[in-house]
């Protein structure tokens, strides 16, 4: 019985068609044949998923959604820190309105695109996956 838990067989037709033929020749007992398969066959059963693995899936999703949105946060942070300097920036140099102006909204233009591409894999992980 030792030596065969070490075969390694693809098709399961061809481990049970070995199981009846060891039973047929009397090598092992009929009554042995349901374990012998059991053990030398783990793959025969088709595989699926039970509600206990669906539940962890779907909560490992709502934990990486939750956390990708987190960054949605620092993107509003950013957006306000760009429009602080600019504040500050336009009072110590009033002259450089234009310039200070197209800065802060190419700084708004990158911090919201961070925002908007968290809340993108977000929406990914919760819909996608």
């Amino acid at each position: 019985m030792a030596s065969l838990t070490r075969l390694t067989l693809s098709a399961p037709s061809t481990l049970c068609r070995l199981g009846h033929l060891l039973a047929k020749r009397q090598i092992i007992l009929p009554e042995q044949l349901p374990i012998l398969t059991s053990a030398i066959l783990p793959s025969h059963r088709t595989i699926s998923t039970s509600t206990v693995r669906l539940d962890i899936d779907s909560a490992a999703k709502y934990i990486g959604a939750g956390a990708a949105t987190v960054g949605v946060a620092g993107a509003g942070a950013g957006i306000g820190t760009v429009f602080g300097s600019l504040v500050v920036a336009y009072a110590r140099n009033p002259s450089l309105k234009q310039q200070l102006f197209s800065y802060a909204i190419l700084g708004f233009a990158l911090s919201e695109a961070m925002g908007l591409f968290c809340l993108m894999m977000a929406f990914m992980l919760l819909f996608a996956f």
